[in-house]
């Protein structure tokens, strides 16, 4: 039986194993952005998935980029230096496997505790930092605002977006993507819901898509140009009045016309007063009118978890690409585990050749191996 989900792709010269994509998934475990041994652990079980990219999870451009103090960052040596050095070794002890990685500025969002710590904004009285924002409106009614962006701000974080990038292609990463979704900094930009500037970065979609697009193209210009390069949206806000899938498209094929490969369809994040219909596979749609309106390869993401659903997903043409993130967590051997229901193989660490239960022996490549 063939399966389409695991059919080989290309994104410029990269070449994937197949449509499964490692999502971004923020671990909130650095220690003043600096990778740990936690992140050792984590990226070495997931680039032992056979996925055909592993995604780094968000990672920030600055200090108060940061959503919070635990996030990644690559906005200094020490930073650069640390993921270089982990990555490094994980990558030692896997099969070969691109590694992307999303860059991102937490906008409004940042200086907030860790989940487990409740996830609320810190107050700077008890260690936190003054979030930024395209406009000095709080994301929730009874936070503090955050500092309104100025000209001299906007260049300095185009030239951190940049930075990072240049950090990233110097550690010898895969792919970037930048995040504009779930209401951080990019996002906050492009939604009428958290921009009401009266610049030239505010009012009209050309004038609030305006700022998220300068930053594409500086990074898009300081990223190797054979390596491919994505933007995650979120595709609506789920609110009257602020961002839509017509925008998306607009914004998409602006984004292809600068150089973009990929776009990643998730949605949500500016509001508590979203309205998100959850099901399996609820932002599908989102990733399928995209792709079917500007012929750009997309990513489909949200509440993904079988792989019959994958594969569907890829052979209808609604997405070039699943990219999962809680089912990866809760089993990250989803790939193996897929490839054994559609017929499919995958490429294994050599120590786990004899694992397969019997029957599912054919979902591990070249494994014929002798014992005594």
């Amino acid at each position: 039986m063939s399966s389409a989900l695991f059919t080989p792709y290309k994104l410029r010269k990269l070449a994937l194993a197949n449509r499964i994509i490692v999502s971004p998934m923020c671990q909130y475990s650095a220690v003043d952005g600096c990778a740990t041994d936690w992140h050792l652990v984590h990226w070495g079980q997931l680039l032992q998935s056979s996925a055909a990219m592993f995604t780094i999870e968000a990672t920030a451009v600055s200090a108060i980029g940061r959503i919070t103090y635990g996030c990644l960052g690559l906005y200094d040596d020490a930073c650069e230096e640390s993921l270089g050095e982990r990555l490094t070794i994980a990558r030692q002890y896997a099969p070969p496997m691109p590694v992307a990685i999303q860059l991102a500025h937490a906008g409004r969002k940042g200086s907030s505790q860790v989940p487990w710590e409740g996830g609320q904004l810190i107050p700077i009285t008890q260690g936190g930092w003054t979030p930024v924002a395209p406009s000095a409106i709080p994301q929730l009614e009874h936070e503090a605002p955050p500092s309104a962006l100025d000209a001299a701000s906007l260049d300095q974080i185009k030239s951190e977006f940049v930075g990072a990038a240049k950090r990233a292609a110097r550690v010898g990463l895969d792919a970037l993507e930048l995040h504009c979704a779930h209401g951080y900094l990019l996002h906050e930009f492009l939604s009428p819901i958290s921009n009401r500037r009266s610049d030239a970065y505010g009012g009209s979609f050309d004038n609030r898509a305006r700022f998220p697009l300068e930053v594409f193209a500086a990074v898009r210009d300081a990223w190797p140009q054979d390596k491919p390069m994505g933007v995650r949206i979120s595709a609506t806000d789920w609110v009257d009045g602020g961002w839509t899938i017509e925008d998306s498209v607009a914004l998409a094929r602006r984004l292809k016309a600068g150089g973009c490969d990929w776009i990643d369809a998730s949605s949500g994040g500016i509001s508590p007063a979203q309205k998100i219909p959850l099901g399996p596979g609820y932002q599908v749609p989102l990733a399928r009118e995209i792709r079917r309106s500007t012929n750009i390869a997309t990513m489909a993401v949200g509440l993904i978890t079988e792989a019959k659903q994958a594969e569907a997903i890829i052979a209808s043409g609604d997405a070039d690409l699943v990219a999962m993130a809680r089912a990866m967590l809760w089993d990250p051997r989803w790939p193996w585990h897929a490839a054994a229901a559609l017929g499919a193989e995958v490429q294994t660490p050599q120590q786990y050749w004899r694992s397969p239960p019997r029957g599912a022996a054919n979902v591990i490549a070249h494994a014929k191996i002798g014992m005594r």
